[in-house]
């Protein structure tokens, strides 16, 4: 697979690699507008679960009155949260409050009402009470120190029944028969993993974030958008720290009530450093991801006018938008891949190549072809997190902001294997880990070499094209292969 975006990067080794790029503008920046930019979404609001009411079918959240509130207090080590709720049964009315250390359940209690206004009048006040904000006002919410932040999250949508229109009279309900699977098993596999829920859910799980506030597909575009806001202040406070600014640890405080994490009864660790940093952007990059996922999935289907529908495989295959060939072992692109890695993988723990995939994106042959000119090209390595791969291959690579990068910002490549490994982030599959990775065909030009670590670089010097680290060891010099009717 070619890179989408010109840069190259791998970093932190005594190998050879490379970027390559223009002044492109950096994916931290740019994906945080788009989370801005983006509409508001419908919520679907549930009855809290823990509720003892939630378990009534006539029980329901009247109209929005529904918050989830959230407070970080490094200092004091607070780190909890708060869940109001206004409930409605059969001309009842009810305001459910739970509350507690993020990752437990909490405590909670139940006031009931005979009067809609009295119950709004109780939410109303408790709203307030914890945020030093009126409810009505709360599209125009306002942080106070000591106070709780509202945190927007997003319900879960119920799978509606299958219905068909029946010569413009009412809806029937049908049974609809789901089509046998068109992919060959190793791609059935490949979908499987990289839409897996379970799979989403752990990668969260390993980045401290609380399912509880941010579960999977209650994901806010805008909530994400705050926790990106909340790196670039701690950014600008790292970087040129003032006396009269916010403290270290009153800014991460901040981030992570807008991102709540779970840290069990442990103090949350302030972020310090431009490492700790770092390794929140891109958590919060992987977030981004798992968001377009998501969406990809959310996005209505195509009404159906026939009662056989297509297996959810091969659905969720059709929303990446690229076509995956499936190499067969004795293909020659195979043998050269195969290859590659057992010269360029860890020598004392070298990954089992399972299945390799051809990847077309949709216009890939445009994007190819605006850089046509550019020689000197090279198969490396990409390594990356299988939560992040849906998205790879829906919108490409994309600039990643490493702070500190060996050679700046750009899209990281390798020539090694065994490097590019290191940035792998796998899945368990039954008893086996399973990790995916990328090929990438780079377009390197006239190279720009460099011995010594420097992250300033924002685009190769006037003259080169690409960037290339020199490390200690690299493969022998490669042959040329014809690659798609190119060399490389």
């Amino acid at each position: 697979m070619a890179p989408k975006r010109k840069a190259v990067k791998q970093t932190e080794s005594p190998k050879k690699k490379g970027r390559q790029g223009t002044g492109e503008e950096d994916n931290f920046c740019s994906v945080a507008e788009a989370l801005r930019a983006a509409p508001k979404e419908k919520r679907v609001i549930r009855v809290d679960p823990t509720c003892p009411l939630s378990s009534n079918a006539g029980t329901q959240v009247h109209e929005d009155y529904d918050c989830t509130l959230n407070q970080t207090n490094i200092g004091r080590n607070n780190n909890k949260f708060y869940i109001i709720q206004l409930l409605e049964e059969g001309g009842k009315f009810f305001c459910w409050n739970r509350w507690g250390r993020v990752g437990e359940v909490g405590q909670s209690k139940i006031n009931n009402f005979t009067c809609l206004e009295d119950a709004k009048k109780d939410f109303e006040k408790k709203f307030r009470e914890k945020t030093k904000n009126n409810w009505a006002e709360r599209d125009h919410f306002v942080a106070h120190p000591g106070k709780y932040t509202l945190i927007e999250v997003q319900g879960e949508d119920e799978t509606p029944e299958a219905v068909v229109k029946v010569d413009g009279g009412p809806l029937r309900i049908v049974t609809k028969q789901v089509k046998p699977c068109s992919l060959d098993p190793a791609t059935q596999k490949l979908i499987t993993n990289i839409f897996s829920k379970e799979m989403f859910k752990n990668a969260m799980t390993l980045m401290n974030l609380d399912l509880k506030k941010m579960p999977l597909g209650k994901l806010s575009k805008q909530q994400i958008a705050r926790g990106f806001e909340a790196l670039e202040a701690l950014e600008v406070a790292l970087k040129a720290p003032t006396d009269g600014s916010q403290s270290l640890e009153e800014l991460s405080s901040h981030f992570y009530t807008v991102i709540p994490h779970n840290f069990g009864r442990i103090r949350p660790p302030p972020i310090n450093s431009l490492e700790l940093l770092q390794a929140k952007k891109d958590m919060l990059l992987v977030l981004a991801d798992i968001e377009l996922a998501q969406t990809l999935q959310a996005a209505p289907r195509e009404e159906e006018k026939v009662e056989e529908v297509p297996h959810p495989l091969d659905q969720d295959y059709q929303l990446l938008k690229c076509h995956l060939q499936l190499l067969d072992s004795e293909a020659p692109d195979y043998k050269v891949i195969q290859n590659y890695l057992k010269q360029t993988g860890n020598k004392h723990r070298c990954p089992v190549l399972q299945n390799i995939w051809k990847v077309n994106r949709e216009k890939e042959g445009d994007r190819f072809q605006a850089h046509s000119k550019l020689d000197n090209r090279r198969l490396l390595w990409h390594g990356t997190n299988v939560a992040v791969v849906a998205a790879i291959l829906t919108s490409g690579l994309r600039i990643m902001p490493h702070s500190g990068g060996r050679v700046g910002k750009g899209i990281y490549f390798a020539s090694e294997n065994s490097k590019s490994a290191c940035y792998v982030t796998p899945m368990r599959y039954g008893s086996k880990q399973v990790g995916y990775m990328f090929l990438g065909e780079v377009a390197l030009g006239k190279e720009y070499h460099i011995t010594i670590d420097d992250p300033s670089l924002t685009c190769p010097p006037n003259g080169f094209d690409s960037v290339i680290a020199r490390g200690h060891t690299e493969p022998g010099e490669p042959p040329t292969h014809t690659w798609e009717n190119r060399e490389a």
